[in-house]
């Protein structure tokens, strides 16, 4: 796995996935996670090195090929790892969401730039291996198309895809050069060192920008992917040509070749003043994300911020019998002068099923709502709940020894409140709870339960740009007979006109030798005016005749070229007119979504828990409280 292989080159590890025991030992232990469906964070990791879930692999034991000694060094290791000062940096930050990374919340594309600048280059080839595999996992969930989705752009690849060496990060990119294209995601690589990349996998590459190569290892090694390429696709390949045009190419000039082109085209770039300063350090970095940092930090969740509490943290109360008590695990623990206050807050549990044939919906939903408690129970504990997503909330049987309790409220003591408590969960599902759907009439597509406008509309750019280039193909198939016919139509009718000016002078040049030898046949002759004479003059005079209906005939046929041209033109006109309307609408803003909510049956709803639930709370030194169960 490329994940482990990335991980253990930020530990210094040259590990083999098929002898190295780290390697294998890790790969074993994220394979099990991700088949279980849990998401291992480095904590994790470290206490499933020491005591992994599977006691043998293949079929010799663990503590034989990989005793706990030795385990427990490779934990010290990444422990240390996470505990140096310089990984820290490595647990901030955006998450790496690749769907995150390419659009906005809202369903707006945007352009994620990700500087590596700093790293050093172990860490590097980390990151740049982990993001290759996050997104080539995020290739591997998207439908297959013909029309573009993204854009991956990578300036400087020397040293992540060399032509002998392995390194962790080659087989994500080779992975992404076979298959990206499948998947609609394009694959844009730049380098300065032709020689140092692996021109077997760049022989994928459908479409070639080359400047001027300095060396003649370039050079080969450039003919030899672009043969490659050719030998794909299927085409011809001229390597004497190309090598010539290689040869010849000056300051500012490149050659691109397309491998479904018939031949390469050369060309110059424009010239383009840049006001940048080169490469940005750190410091310059942050000061242009300062704002947008800013901007994250206003728009955080309520539920994390700080609040101010004037309770005194006690003992644990008791709980009458016949009430169910839970604890929710707090996701961090107190440092220093901090406590940790478990304070009471009732969980409801509920499932949700919606139903509609003419929307085609027929979905169970399951709903998580958790009212934090105060002094005072509110007269409907469910109108100001929190949704939850109870895969998020991780219980324990008991509490922590070293932990204090809020006060019970006495409403949260009586049992038989519990009982009132679900049939008002009911009620208030059935009256407030809906099932939000998005629908676009235009593309005859709806949202799908749990995806949001933002993923919607994102799923609809997609949908629209591939009914956009099937219609615009259609459209080219339904010109494409008309256009080949007037162009045929033209292409006659030059020649018509070519014919007719050949008849024309044809006719001209014999006109004027008949009426030359009519002349002096006359002059020379014994009898001026002989009956030959005045023939031959008569039929000079028709042929005169004939160059001037000859000439009318060039004239129409001219006119003909040119009805059918301005026909062509109009065509063509036609064709565009149509096309941008296509194009206009299948735009963003043509794509306009109705909502439709679908609200549940009564009898569609089931109440499976109502119960006591403590939550975990951060409590510092000065009375300030942050909760310690969410993110």
């Amino acid at each position: 796995m490329s994940a482990v292989s990335g991980l253990l080159a930020l530990l210094n590890v040259d590990a083999d996935p098929i002898s190295s025991r780290e390697h294998i030992l890790l790969s074993n232990v994220f394979d099990h996670a991700w088949r279980e469906g849990k998401s291992l964070d480095m904590a994790g990791l470290i206490r499933e090195i020491q005591t992994p879930p599977f006691h043998k692999i293949g079929v010799m034991d663990l503590d034989t090929i990989f005793p706990a000694k030795d385990r427990f060094a490779l934990a010290m290791k990444l422990n240390n790892l996470l505990g140096s000062p310089g990984f820290a940096a490595w647990m901030e930050g955006e998450p790496l969401d690749i769907q995150r990374l390419m659009y906005t919340t809202e369903g707006k594309p945007r352009m994620s730039i990700i500087s590596i600048a700093h790293l050093s280059d172990t860490e590097r080839m980390f990151f740049v291996t982990t993001l290759l595999n996050e997104l080539v996992g995020w290739m591997r969930s998207q439908p297959g198309t013909s029309s573009l989705r993204a854009l991956l752009y990578m300036d400087e690849v020397f040293g992540y895809f060399p032509p002998t060496a392995n390194p962790p990060s080659k087989r994500p990119m080779l992975t992404l050069m076979k298959q990206a294209r499948a998947f609609g995601l394009g694959v844009v690589l730049a380098t300065q060192n032709p020689v140092d990349l692996d021109y077997k996998g760049l022989s994928n590459a459908g479409t070639w920008f080359l400047g001027r190569l300095q060396t003649e290892r370039d050079k080969g090694r450039v003919l030899e992917g672009l043969e490659g390429a050719s030998a794909q696709a299927g085409s011809t390949f001229n390597r004497a040509q190309m090598e010539a045009t290689l040869a010849g190419l000056g300051n500012r000039v490149f050659i691109m070749n397309n491998v479904h082109d018939d031949a390469p085209v050369v060309f110059q770039t424009r010239w383009a003043l840049s006001y940048l300063r080169g490469p940005l350090s750190r410091g310059q970095i942050e000061t242009l994300m300062a704002d947008k940092k800013q901007a994250r930090l206003e728009s955080g969740v309520a539920a994390s911020e700080s609040i101010t509490t004037a309770e005194t943290p006690g003992q644990r109360p008791v709980v009458p019998p016949g009430i169910e008590e839970l604890f929710v695990a707090p996701r961090r623990n107190p440092q220093g002068a901090e406590r940790l206050i478990y304070r009471p807050a009732v969980l409801g549990l509920a499932r949700v099923h919606f139903s509609k044939s003419t929307a085609d919906v027929d979905e169970w939903e399951t709903v998580t709502l958790m009212p934090v408690i105060s002094s005072d129970v509110p007269e409907d504990i469910w109108e100001e709940a929190t949704l939850m997503n109870y895969d998020d909330l991780d219980f324990e049987t008991d509490p922590d020894a070293d932990a204090a309790f809020s006060d019970l409220p006495s409403e949260l003591s009586k049992p038989k409140q519990y009982a009132c408590w679900k049939t008002a969960l009911k009620n208030y599902l059935y009256r407030s709870h809906s099932l939000m759907l998005y629908e676009c009439a235009i593309l005859k597509l709806k949202s799908q339960a749990g995806e949001t406008e933002g993923d919607f509309r994102i799923r609809l750019k997609q949908a629209a740009s591939e009914q956009r280039d099937l219609d615009v193909e259609k459209l080219r198939k339904k010109y494409a007979p008309k256009l080949k016919s007037l162009e045929e139509r033209i292409r006659k009718a030059e020649q018509t006109v070519e014919e007719q000016k050949s008849q024309v002078t044809q006719q001209a040049v014999s006109t004027f030798v008949s009426f030359g030898t009519t002349l002096l046949s006359a002059f020379c002759g014994r009898k001026l005016m002989s009956a030959t004479s005045v023939s031959r003059a008569a039929t000079s005079m028709r042929s005169a005749g004939k160059i001037a209906k000859e000439k009318g005939d060039v004239a129409l046929a001219k006119e003909t070229v040119e009805s059918h041209k301005e026909k062509l033109l109009a065509l063509e006109e036609e064709f565009t007119r149509e096309t941008e309307e296509l194009r206009e609408r299948f735009t963003e803003d043509a794509l306009e979504l109705k909502e439709l909510r679908i609200k549940p049956r009564k009898s569609d709803l089931s109440v499976d828990q109502v119960a006591l639930v403590w939550t975990p709370w951060i409590l510092d030194a000065v009375g300030m409280a942050q909760p310690a169960f969410v993110e």
